[in-house]
């Protein structure tokens, strides 16, 4: 069914219910989701058109609607965000440089083995270091390379791109804009 065979009464519901269930959810909700919420599901072309339809409404406000990898949620604007901070005072985890260069070679090259981060970085990359983008829940192991020894092939998760305010790769900033959220190397490394 495309929207000209619902009312505008019958849009307006459908975009109700959704902003509902986007306001409340947790997690970014994708179409194959928000079909579930009616009995008779609407087409994923009618759902679209109805979510692009919210983000024009909430357009200009503190809050926008935003498409990531793993589904459409609610965001505060990137503006408001020094506001927020107020309320909650702790500074989110910042990552040292080992930790983001590991990242960035990942999320750039994918997929790649930890033998090919260690020939681009120069160093050996710490069985540490993975485990926590592991944990984080930024990267995966997306299988094993045909070669000896098998070494997994790393790639970043929807997570990871979720957690950039991020659709898709292709949406990654320029490697350049990364260096401000690294901390000097320590001696740890």
């Amino acid at each position: 069914m495309s929207d000209a065979k619902y009312t505008d009464r019958e849009l307006a519901h459908i975009r109700k219910v959704i902003e509902t269930a986007l306001l409340t959810a947790q997690d970014a909700l994708p179409v194959i989701t928000l079909k579930r919420l009616f009995a008779d599901e609407p087409p994923a072309s009618v759902l679209n058109d109805q979510l692009e339809a919210l983000q024009g409404e909430w357009g200009g406000k503190g809050v926008e609607l935003v498409r990531l990898a793993s589904g459409w949620r609610f965001r505060a604007r990137l503006e408001m965000q020094p506001y927020l901070d107020r309320l909650q005072p702790e500074k989110p985890p910042r990552y040292s440089r080992a930790v983001m260069e590991t990242l960035a070679i990942v999320a750039y090259r994918q997929p790649v083995t930890r033998g090919e981060i260690e020939e681009i970085r120069g160093v050996t990359v710490s069985s540490a270091i993975v485990q926590t983008l592991k944990e984080r829940g930024w990267l995966e192991v997306l299988g094993h390379k045909d070669v000896p020894g098998r070494p997994e092939l790393l790639g970043t998760t929807a997570q990871f791109l979720d957690d950039l305010g991020l659709a898709k790769l292709g949406e990654l900033p320029p490697l350049m804009e990364l260096q401000g959220l690294v901390l000097p190397e320590t001696a740890t490394e």
